[in-house]
């Protein structure tokens, strides 16, 4: 069968024909010994060699078709590696069998399906239109399959050829990877956890696919794993590893993969794990670089407004005061992100406290642009009721502290000082009082002072039950302090790296660290990540 004389091919397949039509001779049984001959004639350089193999073909699929009984097993070997010829003809007609094999074949082609997966992912994507319909619908017809692994499917197997497609250059053969590996997680999912470890590096690695919908079903197998609360805890773990060591992967996808979770996995859930994995993050301006991008997530993403509402609750429920305490661990990391975090918490004594707190050497280009972003990020929706709460600056006096600081900080050529301006310069004069200005404590920021109507208030508008001696538990000059010694930390690295390029600070910034010892800051080591409607969605910018 495999002589190359076309002489010899006819003079074969002719035979073969004639046999087959002998009805005493059961030619299928002989059919899985020269089946790979005639496959091998459909790309003969003959026209009518290849006829004539492609006439005997079709005859003994139709007597498949028809035989109660079939070796498909033996034939599928050979039309799995039949599937991958580089002439189109062949693989057409391999794919042609290898669907009517997955609708005959039952039980006897199980120890077979990761075979015939591996030759049916890649004609999915076949450039031969023909190709990939046949390859689609054999695909679908076998998948609908449910084998269990208790006769021969085995679950191994398949993965492993779902984790091999992942890496093929044609987008439609990686999502048809990633379905298979997610309908064995909803089918078979502790025989799946098994080999989590042979797949768990190849689902994080394509979380960097260029597709979008790649990277979404990428993070729906991986939610689909993270049910269990330790599989939660690898997957975040490795996530953060990963926005680590490729930083165009946070830039690029982070917004993306972040909100997906959130979506899938519990947004409270989620952004708790990250900040306990950050607080302890010991590559401080990585630390710095993944708060302000999830501070930035937080302050746009519609997806986190069930946290943001929680959020603006801090100072009244356990559960607002719980997840502040939460998020404030890892946010002192960025002064911006804390300032944001206290806005969002309505905690505006602290957001003045933590303004005040800051020197000389934090008011650099990189902090300048944070802040920039903030101010403009302050215009949207989502700060609404900060915008409202300006109505009434004798009940949030402090809100008006915390902005004006900001106001002093900005250079007054910047867009963003004549943005905050304007907006502090819109609220009706009506609603000014003096003698409430005067009241306002000028030392100890964490002092009570008096609203109009006698009440005590524990914050900007808060009113305490108990007369103003509990602010819902949260110890906000522990907070200050937290906030500093993680300055200080990043302070202390600033000055080693900038030794390490031989660049010497200026004697006053010297003379500053010399007097203020006590009062440690940091120098944001990166620039914060933003979003533009003009870019794709879920992508960052640092």
């Amino acid at each position: 069968m495999n002589v190359l004389n076309p002489y010899v091919r006819q003079f074969l397949v002719g035979w073969i024909t004639v046999l087959d039509s002998v009805p005493d001779i059961d030619m299928l049984g002989f059919l899985p010994d020269f089946l790979d001959g005639l496959f091998n004639m459909l790309s003969d350089s003959s026209h009518e060699i290849r006829q004539q193999a492609d006439s005997a073909l079709s005859e003994f699929l139709q007597e498949i078709k028809n035989s109660p009984s079939v070796d498909y097993g033996r034939m599928a070997e050979i039309l799995v590696q039949r599937a991958g010829s580089p002439d189109e003809f062949t693989r057409l007609t391999a794919m042609t069998w290898i669907n009517e094999f997955v609708k005959l074949g039952g039980d006897q082609l199980v120890p077979y399906y990761a075979d015939i997966l591996g030759a049916i992912l890649p004609c999915i994507s076949d450039k031969e239109d023909k190709i990939r319909v046949v390859a689609r619908e054999t695909n679908e017809e076998l998948r609908a399959i449910k084998a269990d692994p208790t006769e021969a499917f085995d679950v191994g197997a398949i993965l492993s050829i779902a984790r091999r497609q992942l890496s093929n250059e044609w987008e439609a053969t990686r999502i048809e990877a990633l379905h298979w590996i997610s309908t064995l997680l909803s089918r078979h999912r502790s025989e799946v956890l098994i080999f989590l470890n042979d797949i768990f590096d190849t689902l994080l690695k394509a979380l960097s696919d260029s597709s979008d919908e790649v990277v979404l079903l990428v993070l729906d197998v991986h939610a689909c794993i993270a049910k269990d609360p330790l599989h939660f805890r690898q997957l975040v773990v490795f996530l953060v590893h990963n926005f680590q060591l490729d930083n165009s992967l946070l830039e690029k996808r982070g917004a993306l993969i972040i909100r997906r979770l959130c979506v899938l996995l519990n947004a409270e859930r989620v952004y708790r794990e990250l900040s306990t994995i950050l607080e302890g993050e010991s590559d401080l301006d990585f630390a710095s670089i993944m708060v302000q991008a999830l501070n930035l997530i937080l302050l746009t993403s519609s997806e986190l407004s069930e946290i943001r509402d929680l959020l603006k609750q801090s100072l009244v429920t356990p559960a607002g005061k719980d997840l502040y305490d939460s998020l404030y661990a890892s946010w002192c990391h960025s002064p911006m992100a804390i300032i944001s975090l206290c806005f969002l918490a309505q905690t505006y004594q602290h957001a003045s406290a933590v303004i005040q707190s800051l020197v000389e050497e934090d008011i650099n280009v990189k902090f300048l642009v944070q802040l920039d972003r903030l101010i403009r990020l302050m215009e949207t929706p989502i700060f609404a009721y900060l915008r409202l709460q300006l109505l009434e600056p004798g009940r949030y006096i402090w809100l008006f502290k915390a902005l004006y600081g900001l106001l002093m900080l900005l250079p007054q050529q910047s867009a963003a000082f004549k943005i905050l301006k304007t907006r502090l310069k819109a609220v009706p004069s009506y609603s000014f009082n003096g003698e409430q200005l005067k009241r306002m404590p000028s030392g100890d920021p964490y002092q009570f002072h008096n609203v109009p109507d006698g009440f005590r208030t524990i914050e900007d508008g808060v009113v305490a039950e108990d007369g103003g001696s509990s602010r819902n538990k949260i110890n906000f000059a522990a907070r200050l302090q937290q906030f500093q010694q993680m300055q200080h930390k990043h302070r202390v690295l600033a000055k080693t790296q900038a030794k390490s390029r031989n660049i010497s600070p200026s004697s006053s910034k010297e003379a500053q660290r010399e007097e203020e010892p006590r009062r440690p800051q940091s120098v944001e080591r990166n620039v914060p990540p933003s979003r533009s409607s003009k870019r794709s969605p879920g992508k960052l910018q640092l």
